[in-house]
Protein backbone atom coordinates (compact mmCIF):
# COMPACT_ATOMS: atom_id res chain seq x y z
CA UNK A 1 0.00 0.00 0.00
CA UNK A 2 1.16 3.72 -1.10
CA UNK A 3 1.92 5.56 2.39
CA UNK A 4 -0.30 9.01 1.77
CA UNK A 5 1.01 12.38 2.71
CA UNK A 6 -1.01 13.35 5.68
CA UNK A 7 -1.51 16.62 7.55
CA UNK A 8 -3.24 17.37 11.06
CA UNK A 9 -6.12 20.19 12.20
CA UNK A 10 -6.29 21.47 15.61
CA UNK A 11 -7.89 23.75 17.88
CA UNK A 12 -6.61 27.16 19.57
CA UNK A 13 -6.90 26.75 23.31
CA UNK A 14 -9.28 28.96 25.58
CA UNK A 15 -7.72 27.60 28.98
CA UNK A 16 -4.31 26.69 30.61
CA UNK A 17 -5.13 23.23 30.63
CA UNK A 18 -5.84 23.16 26.95
CA UNK A 19 -2.70 24.70 25.91
CA UNK A 20 -0.50 22.16 27.51
CA UNK A 21 -2.68 19.99 25.57
CA UNK A 22 -2.41 21.64 22.56
CA UNK A 23 1.11 21.61 23.01
CA UNK A 24 1.39 17.74 23.91
CA UNK A 25 -0.55 16.62 20.76
CA UNK A 26 1.94 19.29 18.17
CA UNK A 27 5.19 17.48 20.17
CA UNK A 28 3.47 13.70 19.44
CA UNK A 29 2.52 14.78 15.88
CA UNK A 30 5.04 16.73 14.78
CA UNK A 31 7.49 14.21 14.03
CA UNK A 32 5.20 12.42 11.79
CA UNK A 33 6.70 14.84 8.87
CA UNK A 34 2.93 16.63 7.96
CA UNK A 35 2.40 18.34 5.12
CA UNK A 36 1.01 21.16 7.20
CA UNK A 37 -1.38 21.37 10.09
CA UNK A 38 -4.24 23.45 10.02
CA UNK A 39 -5.87 25.62 13.17
CA UNK A 40 -9.78 26.14 13.66
CA UNK A 41 -11.53 29.28 13.93
CA UNK A 42 -14.26 29.34 16.88
CA UNK A 43 -17.93 29.74 16.25
CA UNK A 44 -18.90 32.97 15.08
CA UNK A 45 -15.41 34.06 14.85
CA UNK A 46 -15.01 33.72 19.02
CA UNK A 47 -11.05 32.22 18.84
CA UNK A 48 -10.09 35.17 16.70
CA UNK A 49 -6.93 35.98 18.82
CA UNK A 50 -6.65 32.78 20.10
CA UNK A 51 -6.32 31.22 16.28
CA UNK A 52 -3.65 33.87 15.45
CA UNK A 53 -1.69 32.58 19.14
CA UNK A 54 -1.66 29.51 17.94
CA UNK A 55 -0.70 29.89 14.58
CA UNK A 56 2.07 31.96 15.44
CA UNK A 57 3.07 29.69 18.08
CA UNK A 58 3.13 26.38 16.00
CA UNK A 59 4.63 28.17 13.09
CA UNK A 60 7.49 30.04 15.07
CA UNK A 61 8.35 27.40 17.69
CA UNK A 62 7.15 23.81 16.45
CA UNK A 63 8.84 24.30 12.94
CA UNK A 64 5.79 23.59 11.34
CA UNK A 65 4.07 24.75 7.97
CA UNK A 66 0.63 25.82 8.96
CA UNK A 67 -2.45 27.07 7.58
CA UNK A 68 -4.66 29.12 9.61
CA UNK A 69 -8.57 29.16 9.03
CA UNK A 70 -10.20 32.19 8.47
CA UNK A 71 -13.84 33.18 8.29
CA UNK A 72 -16.29 36.03 7.18
CA UNK A 73 -17.91 36.68 10.04
CA UNK A 74 -18.19 39.45 12.21
CA UNK A 75 -15.70 41.13 10.62
CA UNK A 76 -14.78 43.80 8.00
CA UNK A 77 -13.76 43.41 4.99
CA UNK A 78 -10.50 45.43 5.97
CA UNK A 79 -10.39 43.62 9.48
CA UNK A 80 -10.29 40.71 7.25
CA UNK A 81 -7.74 41.34 5.00
CA UNK A 82 -5.61 43.15 8.13
CA UNK A 83 -5.50 39.62 9.73
CA UNK A 84 -4.53 37.96 6.61
CA UNK A 85 -1.54 40.55 6.51
CA UNK A 86 -0.61 39.79 9.87
CA UNK A 87 0.12 36.24 9.29
CA UNK A 88 2.32 37.18 6.27
CA UNK A 89 4.28 39.63 8.45
CA UNK A 90 4.58 36.71 10.69
CA UNK A 91 5.53 33.59 8.23
CA UNK A 92 2.37 32.35 7.93
CA UNK A 93 1.63 31.77 3.75
CA UNK A 94 -1.20 29.49 3.95
CA UNK A 95 -5.40 30.01 5.15
CA UNK A 96 -8.10 27.77 5.11
CA UNK A 97 -10.41 30.08 3.62
CA UNK A 98 -14.13 29.29 5.04
CA UNK A 99 -17.27 31.45 5.13
CA UNK A 100 -18.14 30.36 8.88
CA UNK A 101 -20.53 29.55 11.07
CA UNK A 102 -23.60 32.16 12.26
CA UNK A 103 -22.07 34.06 15.08
CA UNK A 104 -24.11 32.97 18.69
CA UNK A 105 -27.35 34.00 18.62
CA UNK A 106 -28.08 33.61 15.12
CA UNK A 107 -29.54 30.61 12.84
CA UNK A 108 -27.98 31.69 9.65
CA UNK A 109 -25.02 33.09 8.73
CA UNK A 110 -25.43 36.85 7.85
CA UNK A 111 -22.39 38.76 6.40
CA UNK A 112 -21.57 41.82 8.01
CA UNK A 113 -22.64 45.11 6.30
CA UNK A 114 -18.79 45.93 5.27
CA UNK A 115 -17.49 41.92 5.26
CA UNK A 116 -17.60 38.96 2.45
CA UNK A 117 -20.52 37.77 2.15
CA UNK A 118 -19.18 34.31 0.95
CA UNK A 119 -15.79 31.88 0.72
CA UNK A 120 -15.75 33.13 -2.57
CA UNK A 121 -15.55 36.19 -2.35
CA UNK A 122 -12.78 35.82 0.71
CA UNK A 123 -10.71 33.46 -1.91
CA UNK A 124 -10.97 36.14 -4.44
CA UNK A 125 -9.70 38.65 -2.12
CA UNK A 126 -7.15 36.50 -0.66
CA UNK A 127 -5.99 35.42 -3.94
CA UNK A 128 -5.39 39.43 -5.29
CA UNK A 129 -2.34 39.33 -2.97
CA UNK A 130 -0.41 36.54 -4.47
CA UNK A 131 1.50 35.39 -1.46
CA UNK A 132 -0.61 32.88 -0.19
CA UNK A 133 -1.95 29.21 -0.80
CA UNK A 134 -5.42 28.87 -0.11
CA UNK A 135 -7.17 25.73 0.94
CA UNK A 136 -11.34 25.35 1.56
CA UNK A 137 -13.49 23.38 2.70
CA UNK A 138 -15.81 20.81 0.96
CA UNK A 139 -18.82 18.60 1.43
CA UNK A 140 -19.01 14.84 0.08
CA UNK A 141 -22.44 14.87 1.68
CA UNK A 142 -24.77 18.13 1.11
CA UNK A 143 -24.11 20.64 3.89
CA UNK A 144 -26.53 21.87 6.09
CA UNK A 145 -27.77 24.58 3.91
CA UNK A 146 -27.55 23.24 0.25
CA UNK A 147 -29.84 22.06 -1.57
CA UNK A 148 -27.95 18.77 -2.82
CA UNK A 149 -24.85 17.66 -3.52
CA UNK A 150 -24.81 19.27 -7.01
CA UNK A 151 -24.96 22.14 -5.91
CA UNK A 152 -21.97 21.68 -3.14
CA UNK A 153 -20.10 20.45 -5.97
CA UNK A 154 -20.82 23.41 -8.49
CA UNK A 155 -20.00 25.76 -4.85
CA UNK A 156 -16.85 24.10 -4.51
CA UNK A 157 -15.81 24.69 -8.69
CA UNK A 158 -16.39 28.19 -7.78
CA UNK A 159 -14.51 28.89 -4.75
CA UNK A 160 -11.50 26.91 -6.79
CA UNK A 161 -11.90 28.78 -9.84
CA UNK A 162 -11.61 32.11 -7.26
CA UNK A 163 -8.05 30.89 -6.48
CA UNK A 164 -8.12 27.82 -3.62
CA UNK A 165 -5.91 25.34 -4.45
CA UNK A 166 -7.08 22.52 -2.45
CA UNK A 167 -9.59 21.46 -0.29
CA UNK A 168 -10.38 19.54 2.67
CA UNK A 169 -13.92 17.27 3.27
CA UNK A 170 -16.26 17.00 6.01
CA UNK A 171 -15.85 13.79 7.67
CA UNK A 172 -17.47 10.83 6.41
CA UNK A 173 -17.95 7.28 7.21
CA UNK A 174 -17.99 5.00 4.01
CA UNK A 175 -15.07 5.44 1.34
CA UNK A 176 -17.70 5.38 -1.18
CA UNK A 177 -19.26 8.63 0.00
CA UNK A 178 -15.65 10.33 -0.88
CA UNK A 179 -15.33 8.40 -4.26
CA UNK A 180 -18.64 9.42 -5.80
CA UNK A 181 -17.93 12.83 -4.47
CA UNK A 182 -14.53 13.52 -5.93
CA UNK A 183 -15.77 11.44 -9.20
CA UNK A 184 -18.52 14.50 -9.45
CA UNK A 185 -15.92 16.98 -8.91
CA UNK A 186 -14.03 15.50 -11.58
CA UNK A 187 -16.94 15.83 -14.10
CA UNK A 188 -17.84 19.12 -12.95
CA UNK A 189 -14.06 20.29 -13.89
CA UNK A 190 -13.60 20.76 -10.37
CA UNK A 191 -8.87 20.50 -10.57
CA UNK A 192 -7.55 20.77 -7.41
CA UNK A 193 -6.98 18.57 -5.07
CA UNK A 194 -9.86 16.64 -2.88
CA UNK A 195 -8.16 15.49 0.18
CA UNK A 196 -10.52 13.55 2.65
CA UNK A 197 -11.15 14.67 5.93
CA UNK A 198 -10.56 11.89 8.78
CA UNK A 199 -12.07 12.17 12.43
CA UNK A 200 -10.61 9.60 14.33
CA UNK A 201 -13.68 8.85 16.46
CA UNK A 202 -12.37 9.61 20.24
CA UNK A 203 -16.22 9.27 21.48
CA UNK A 204 -18.61 7.36 19.62
CA UNK A 205 -21.75 10.05 21.33
CA UNK A 206 -19.54 13.03 20.45
CA UNK A 207 -18.95 11.85 17.03
CA UNK A 208 -22.75 10.80 16.47
CA UNK A 209 -23.80 15.02 18.22
CA UNK A 210 -21.23 16.07 15.55
CA UNK A 211 -22.65 14.06 12.56
CA UNK A 212 -25.77 15.26 13.25
CA UNK A 213 -24.90 19.24 13.64
CA UNK A 214 -22.82 19.14 10.29
CA UNK A 215 -25.12 16.59 8.09
CA UNK A 216 -22.90 13.44 7.84
CA UNK A 217 -25.30 10.77 7.65
CA UNK A 218 -24.21 7.82 10.37
CA UNK A 219 -24.60 4.03 8.90
CA UNK A 220 -26.21 1.64 10.80
CA UNK A 221 -23.46 -0.92 10.66
CA UNK A 222 -21.61 1.80 12.53
CA UNK A 223 -24.24 2.36 14.84
CA UNK A 224 -24.73 -1.44 15.47
CA UNK A 225 -20.76 -1.67 15.46
CA UNK A 226 -20.35 0.84 18.37
CA UNK A 227 -23.41 -0.62 20.11
CA UNK A 228 -22.45 -4.42 20.66
CA UNK A 229 -18.57 -3.41 21.30
CA UNK A 230 -20.09 -1.25 24.18
CA UNK A 231 -17.92 1.10 26.30
CA UNK A 232 -15.24 -1.34 26.78
CA UNK A 233 -14.32 -1.89 23.09
CA UNK A 234 -15.14 1.45 21.64
CA UNK A 235 -11.25 2.87 21.84
CA UNK A 236 -9.97 -0.51 19.65
CA UNK A 237 -12.80 -0.44 17.23
CA UNK A 238 -12.65 3.31 16.75
CA UNK A 239 -8.85 2.48 15.60
CA UNK A 240 -10.46 -0.67 13.23
CA UNK A 241 -12.67 1.59 11.31
CA UNK A 242 -10.43 4.56 10.72
CA UNK A 243 -7.38 2.31 10.00
CA UNK A 244 -10.28 0.49 7.26
CA UNK A 245 -11.52 3.65 6.01
CA UNK A 246 -7.89 5.08 5.41
CA UNK A 247 -6.77 1.77 3.42
CA UNK A 248 -9.74 1.92 1.56
CA UNK A 249 -9.23 5.53 0.28
CA UNK A 250 -5.70 4.87 -0.28
CA UNK A 251 -6.78 2.06 -2.39
CA UNK A 252 -8.88 3.96 -4.30
CA UNK A 253 -6.42 6.36 -5.45
CA UNK A 254 -6.30 8.79 -2.48
CA UNK A 255 -2.49 10.20 -1.83
CA UNK A 256 -3.43 12.44 1.21
CA UNK A 257 -5.50 12.65 4.21
CA UNK A 258 -6.54 15.16 6.60
CA UNK A 259 -7.17 14.17 10.32
CA UNK A 260 -9.23 15.88 12.91
CA UNK A 261 -7.23 15.53 15.59
CA UNK A 262 -9.38 17.06 18.40
CA UNK A 263 -6.43 18.05 20.20
CA UNK A 264 -5.57 14.58 21.25
CA UNK A 265 -2.82 12.56 19.93
CA UNK A 266 -2.91 9.13 20.95
CA UNK A 267 -5.79 7.36 18.43
CA UNK A 268 -4.31 9.08 15.51
CA UNK A 269 -1.11 8.03 16.06
CA UNK A 270 -2.36 4.41 16.12
CA UNK A 271 -4.04 4.71 13.08
CA UNK A 272 -1.39 6.49 11.61
CA UNK A 273 0.86 3.77 12.59
CA UNK A 274 -1.30 0.87 10.88
CA UNK A 275 -1.16 2.93 7.85
CA UNK A 276 2.67 2.61 7.99
CA UNK A 277 3.26 6.47 9.05
CA UNK A 278 5.99 6.01 11.22
CA UNK A 279 7.80 9.38 13.47
CA UNK A 280 10.82 10.11 11.83
CA UNK A 281 13.17 11.34 14.47
CA UNK A 282 12.32 12.78 17.99
CA UNK A 283 10.96 16.11 18.22
CA UNK A 284 12.83 19.33 19.08
CA UNK A 285 11.36 22.92 19.36
CA UNK A 286 12.50 25.09 17.02
CA UNK A 287 12.80 27.80 19.52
Amino acid sequence: MTTPAISFEFFPPKTLEQSFRLWETARALAPLGPDFVSVTYGAGGTTRQLTHDAVTALAGHYGLNVAAHLTCVDATCEETLQIVADYAAAGVHEIVALRGDAPQGHERFTAHPEGFASSVELIEAIAARGDMTIRCGAYPEPHPESADTAADVAWLKRKVDAGATSAMTQFFFDADTFFRFRDACAAAGVAAPIIPGILPIQSWAGTRRFAERCGTSVPQWAEAAFAAAGPQGEADLAEEICVKLCEQLVAGGVDRLHFYTLNKPDLVLKVCAGLGIHPKGEFSRVA
